[in-house]
């Protein structure tokens, strides 16, 4: 589907020294490749959009790389996930994502992966509504990681990742001459997993911790001489606990809380002469990609409350039986001034020897405002390749 792009908004903070605030007190935290925040894989996406804690398994370079050294001995696995995304707005953007794990030894672990965001075709169109032609954007990343177990319970881990972005395949834009953003960042993560434990009535259970801070590096920029713009750094940690009912049922529950280390819009006010009036505007951080990490703590405009509000919320369950099917539920919780993103999430999973299958859901907790994200589906396919030679 073709759609209309005005070139002279297509780019955020290129070349824009702010951003009005409306009456409401909406003040969210906007980043460049957002896409990299977006949950890849419809394990994670039907619980909720949890993972810094949960079981490891080969989409862990996602969400915690120090997950992959307990990935079970000999494993070696390749997934692929498609996510359509935005449908309620526009048919053609979408996700997909692909990712390999393999453990070595019993200490070990390395994996890779790539995502690739495509927006589909857009009519591109001047600041006087001038067509440009059709043009098709994307981005795309592709990361590396290595895992390594820092005791029988602890382990940690670092990814490495290329960041490529090309929204405006080289068109000019208020006078700037564009080029695809490119940047380089970090993940370092570490993970706990306790001993099983004998519970009440025979049962046994066991808890895990995580904490990962994933897309740390250089700001990204769209031109020469344009501003450059902020990685969606972000700190998550979180926990969860899994009860092994019997030799057939197992029932795990995981929280997760998130912040991103970006530097919150400043209030800044501009005198207009003709009106008389002073007119307010969010003012973006000039600050470092390292600085705005420690800025990002203590900057709202808003003091400690409005800090607190920029922590969003996952909670995540996840139900297996016999190792072979799993029904999955979660929620997320954004407050309504940082983007407002509350959700519901349903998933299934099907699992038959060397093959796994899996599905999400989405449902906008908010029914009655229409959401972007209403009716958006994850399908994902995981091919054991240690039980496929065998």
């Amino acid at each position: 589907m073709k759609r209309r792009l005005i070139l002279a908004g297509v780019l955020p903070f290129m070349a824009l020294k702010g951003y009005a605030q409306n009456a409401t007190g909406i003040n969210t935290i906007t980043t460049a490749v957002p896409f990299l925040y977006i949950a890849p894989d419809a394990r994670s996406g039907g619980m909720g959009e949890v993972g810094v804690a949960t079981t490891p398994d080969v989409n862990s370079i996602h969400w915690n790389a120090a997950k992959l050294a307990f990935l079970e001995d000999g494993t070696s696995a390749l997934t692929m996930t498609y996510s359509p995304w935005l449908r309620n707005l526009v048919p053609d953007i979408n996700l997909a994502y692909v990712s390999f794990a393999k453990k070595i030894g019993s200490r070990q672990a390395f994996a890779t992966s790539l995502r690739y965001f495509s927006l589909g075709d857009v009519q591109f169109s001047n600041e006087f509504g001038d067509a440009q032609g059709v043009f098709s954007p994307y981005e795309f990343a592709i990361d590396g990681a290595y895992s390594l177990k820092l005791s029988e319970r602890l382990s940690g881990g670092i990814a490495l990742r290329y960041i490529f972005s090309d929204l405006t395949q080289g068109q000019n834009v208020q006078g700037l001459q564009t080029r695809p953003g490119q940047s380089f960042a970090a993940d370092l993560g570490f993970y706990y997993q306790s001993r099983i434990k004998n519970l009440n009535e025979g049962r046994k259970g066991y808890y895990s911790l995580g904490l990962a801070i994933t897309n740390l590096g250089a700001k990204i920029a769209y031109t020469e001489t344009g501003n450059s713009d902020f990685l969606p750094t972000n700190l998550r940690i979180g926990g969860g606990y899994t009860w092994i009912i019997d030799e057939f049922n197992k029932f795990s529950i995981y929280t997760d809380l998130n912040k991103l280390l970006v530097p919150t819009p400043q209030l800044d006010s501009v005198f207009n002469p003709g009106t008389g009036n002073y007119r307010t505007f969010l003012q973006r951080s000039s600050a470092s990609a390292f600085q705005g990490v420690f800025q990002s703590f203590n900057d709202a405009p808003g003091g400690m409350a409005e800090e607190f509000r920029e922590v969003v919320l996952n909670i995540g369950a996840e139900y297996w039986y016999d190792e072979m099917f799993a029904f999955r539920a979660g929620y997320q919780y954004e407050h309504e001034t940082k983007g407002n993103r509350q959700y519901f999430t349903l998933g299934l999973g099907l699992r038959y020897q060397f093959l796994q299958l899996d599905m999400a859901y989405l449902l906008p907790a908010n029914q009655t405002v229409r959401s972007p994200l209403e009716n958006t589906l994850r399908f994902g396919l995981t091919f054991d390749l240690q039980g496929l030679s065998e």
